[in-house]
């Protein structure tokens, strides 16, 4: 694994020199596509230099340990701390996402459990927005379909991080939590006290950084406009300012409403449908090269049951990772940070592993 290294330094002075060119500037995408790399690979250089010093530094450390105690006694210590920057180098060259700098587009659905799923579509909606508050990220609501209650039967988000570092990216935190979230709680329409089971789904679309990046011929576009309405049917807008995009090669379709403008729902819509095309070409992409670089944990079965909320226990159990705490209360608060980490560690884990069956 350590042999790639010199061909990363290699492309990392390219990099630097690239970074140093105003034309790379000029062009938006490119300059975030290059910062994106040049800080990952950052990372993996200070890596590096820091095993490398660490081997010389035990090397010497043995070498004159015989004729100097203080250095004898600095062996283990350098030991250990090689093994741990070995390790971390390790984890560094590990093959990242590609997405992983991405912001992302979210979407959270109502599903099994009629206006019980709607409050709980608004309850991960809020957990989510007070996770990106926690991370220094920006977040903006597109579209949003209300229940009567107060819930939401559609909500779609768009959340954007300002950091080059790919680990610090929107989508390699937010990718895991595409899935179906169960939540068990006794409803607020429940009379009798019973608890009930509900399930809402979430979607996550990596954001297309660039317009150009995803070729939409205005040819293969249906739109249509119609009156936004609110919960029940009741007319929201007295024009027709709702938004209707259908893809027809894919037949995929965006509805946006939440805008008093035609010209800002459209816009919208477009983002959301850039993003579902390029989340398409990646699956496909992904079903031709067999599962050589799909991963364990975030799958793309989006029907998986991947989390259960239990507010009488007050537990959260990710049915992926094993991972379970009773601090449902706060986890709702949006400290969802140890619940993500455990999927990226398993997921490090398995790539990890999958790297060493194919060495």
């Amino acid at each position: 694994m350590f042999e790639s290294v010199d061909a990363l330094i290699a492309e990392y002075a390219e990099l630097q020199e690239k970074l140093g060119d105003p034309a790379v500037h000029a062009d938006a995408g490119l300059s975030k596509k290059l910062n994106r790399r040049f800080a990952e690979l950052s990372k993996i250089i200070a890596a590096h230099e820091k095993m490398t010093s660490l081997t010389d530094d035990l090397a010497a450390a043995k070498e004159f340990a015989s004729e100097d105690e203080s250095l004898a006694a600095e062996v283990p210590a350098l030991e250990e701390a090689l093994v741990e920057a070995t390790e971390s180098l390790r984890s560094l060259l590990i093959p990242r996402d590609p997405d992983d700098g991405r912001d992302v587009i979210m979407e959270i659905k109502g599903g099994e459990g009629g206006e019980e799923s709607a409050l709980f579509a608004a309850d991960l909606l809020r957990m989510y927005l007070y996770y990106a508050e926690s991370r220094g990220w920006k977040t903006e609501v597109l579209d949003k379909t209300e229940s009567d209650m107060g819930g939401f039967k559609n909500v779609q988000v768009a959340i954007k991080s300002s950091a080059t570092d790919p680990a610090e990216g929107v989508w390699a935190s937010m990718k895991y939590e595409g899935g179906v979230h169960r939540v068990q709680r006794v409803p607020v329409t429940e009379s009798q006290g019973r608890i009930h089971t509900s399930t809402t789904g979430v979607l996550v679309f990596p954001e297309v950084d660039e317009p150009e990046e995803i070729d939409v011929n205005p040819n293969d576009l249906k739109i249509d406009v119609f009156r936004s309405s609110g919960p029940g049917g009741q007319s929201v807008n007295t024009t027709d300012s709702a938004v209707r995009i259908t893809h027809l090669p894919t037949g995929i379709v965006v509805s946006m409403q939440n805008e008093k403008s035609q010209i800002q729902n459209r816009e919208a819509g477009m983002r959301v449908l850039r993003a579902r095309l390029l989340a398409r070409q990646q699956e496909e992409i992904a079903a031709a090269a067999s599962d050589a670089r799909k991963s364990q944990i975030r799958g793309m079965d989006r029907s998986e049951r991947i989390r259960t909320y239990n507010f009488p226990e007050n537990r959260i159990a990710d049915h992926r990772t094993g991972y379970k705490s009773y601090n449902l209360d706060q986890v709702m608060n949006g400290a969802l940070g140890p619940v993500i980490t455990s999927c990226i560690e398993a997921d490090e884990a398995e790539r990890l592993s999958a790297l060493g069956d194919t060495a």
